[in-house]
């Protein structure tokens, strides 16, 4: 099988297939050639590693900036703001390292990957399964697991969304339950990867009641000011983001149409490792972060849903909700 044809998630070993590049040929016309994908496909280190220090160097500077402003709002808070993002947005770089498109080597990748989804309350061995399955199912219903959270109908089920209350809760409940051996209703994860997610969870967890440990016993809400609250802030502005991605779009495995991309500024591209340019991504997952921008520039014709912005996009989702209030 050519290179081009396979993607890099299916690197990891386990029973289950994941081809989702060889699906895209079953269902549209090949847009890519062989030549152009195989480009596209070169991961690079050199731009893992400038993407990561420069995530890290935002974080560092914001969280100095909130740390030493709390009685100065006018800086504290939109440091805070920024800071919060950024510990968000660590979902990104945990995203693209559970692809294993950021680094050459896949221990980099899995070991970046894993602190990423530490500092952003993902756990990304459990996450490589899940995600998995939202690629090879995409908005299929009963079958992609993202369908399971709430797609909101009305304003109100909106801003529950948007607040990242449901999120809190899910990830609580998940992890705990993970953490004690439990895996009902997550059949992407096979039963031979079981106890590696839970090992995982668990070491994640051990990490966080440390951190809750050490303030209480220097008796400084450390762990509050500089992760818990941080992310709180930087959570609804995650889900701003996240919720566009497929919200309205097709519910079939039409990769064309069943996914969104977002045209925005570059500092949120940037902190989103090119995340936007989902539709891009999920047509070819084995096309790294770094190379979205170019693949967009050849894909982006034949995409049902390109938009200008994220504001544009959640206006017209708030528009639905008056729409179908009306019918």
């Amino acid at each position: 099988m050519l290179k081009s044809d396979l993607s890099v998630m299916d690197t990891v070993q386990e029973p289950e297939t994941f081809d989702p590049v060889a699906r895209q040929k079953t269902k549209h016309h090949q847009i890519l050639s062989v030549q152009e994908l195989n480009a596209l496909n070169a991961r690079s280190n050199w731009q893992g590693f400038l993407y990561l220090a420069g995530h890290l160097t935002i974080m560092g500077v914001s969280g100095y900036l909130w740390g030493t402003h709390l009685n100065r709002w006018e800086i504290g808070i939109p440091a805070l703001v920024v800071y919060g993002f950024s510990f968000a947005s660590m979902f990104a770089p945990m995203h693209e390292c559970v692809h294993r498109t950021v680094f050459k080597n896949n221990r980099l990748n899995d070991l970046v990957g894993w602190f990423a989804g530490l500092l952003s309350f993902y756990n990304s061995t459990f996450y490589r399964r899940y995600h998995k399955w939202h690629h090879r199912y995409t908005r299929i219903p009963n079958k992609d697991p993202e369908l399971t959270d709430l797609e909101p109908s009305n304003i109100w089920e909106y801003l529950l969304v948007m607040s990242g209350l449901l999120w809190w809760v899910d990830k609580l409940r998940g992890y705990f339950r993970m953490a004690c051996g439990q895996f009902e209703g997550c059949p992407y994860v096979p039963e031979a990867a079981q106890k590696e997610v839970t090992r995982s969870i668990r070491l994640q967890l051990a990490v966080y009641g440390a951190g809750i440990a050490v303030s209480l016993f220097v008796g400084q809400p450390w762990f509050f000011l500089y992760w818990l609250l941080p992310l709180a802030v930087g959570q609804p502005f995650l889900r701003f983001i996240l919720l566009a991605e497929h919200t309205g779009c097709t519910k079939d495995d039409n990769h064309l149409s069943n996914t969104r991309t977002t045209l925005t500024f570059w500092p949120i591209r940037f902190l989103m490792w090119n995340m936007p340019f989902h539709a891009e991504h999920h047509l070819y997952p084995s096309i790294p972060f770094h190379a979205l921008p170019a693949a967009h520039q050849k894909l982006r014709e034949h995409f049902t849903h390109v938009e200008p912005g994220y504001l544009k996009v959640n206006r017209q989702i708030i528009e639905t909700f008056r729409e179908h209030q009306s019918t």
